[in-house]
């Protein structure tokens, strides 16, 4: 029997974290594991119509605005999440780091504000480890430059990008349930490091 753990993967955008997530997903199917996957904003059916509208590159909402929605995506998503707790292993694409990185840290919302609604709308429902996956700028500019669509939050500038990941960092430090992949390394270590991870978590 497996541990029926949650599972984030963080970071920002073009640092592998939903790469090294269907990894891991296709990595428990093969092994017959009992799992959920899903992605923030996102997930639910009411959920992705809300990330339809948040990542729209026509949307041009104010940050306040945009939190609310990110939240409210979230809120979609809790009886999903509540269903799959503690019966499943749950691998979650972004989750609250990312709404604290990029709303607080890249845009300035007040942290309070963020804690607050998140701790009421999640309740007992924790996340037991993550994966926070960084890159530097030039793999990020290449990342971002290969992608045939982009949506609106791939379009940032370059210091909000940074803004960001140093938000993940400082959420990571000194934290045991986090491990930070180095997505500037070779796909195969850090597919090696995440599994490796992953299997004494789920023992």
């Amino acid at each position: 029997m497996s541990k029926k753990v949650v599972i984030a993967f963080e970071g920002i955008e073009g640092s592998g974290k939903t790469f090294h997530l269907n990894f891991i997903s296709k990595y428990l199917k093969k092994k017959k594991i009992p799992y959920i996957k899903l992605r923030e904003p996102g997930g639910s059916k009411n959920s992705e119509k809300i990330r339809k509208l948040i990542l729209n590159n026509k949307s041009n909402f104010k940050k306040d605005t945009d939190l609310l929605l990110y939240l409210a995506a979230r809120s979609e998503n809790i009886d999903l999440l509540k269903k799959s707790y503690k019966k499943k292993i749950i691998l979650i694409d972004r989750f609250t780091d990312s709404t604290i990185a990029y709303q607080h840290y890249g845009m300035g919302v007040d942290l309070d504000i963020l804690k607050g609604i998140n701790d009421y709308l999640l309740k007992s429902f924790k996340v037991d480890f993550t994966f926070l996956n960084i890159v530097n700028e030039k793999n990020l500019r290449t990342r971002l430059n290969k992608r045939k669509r982009l949506n609106r939050y791939d379009k940032f500038k370059m210091n909000f990008y940074s803004k960001v990941q140093k938000g993940f960092l400082t959420i990571a430090k000194n934290k045991k349930n986090y491990n930070i992949i180095n997505s500037n390394q070779p796909i195969e270590v850090n597919q090696k490091k995440i599994i490796r991870k992953i299997e004494k978590l789920i023992k």
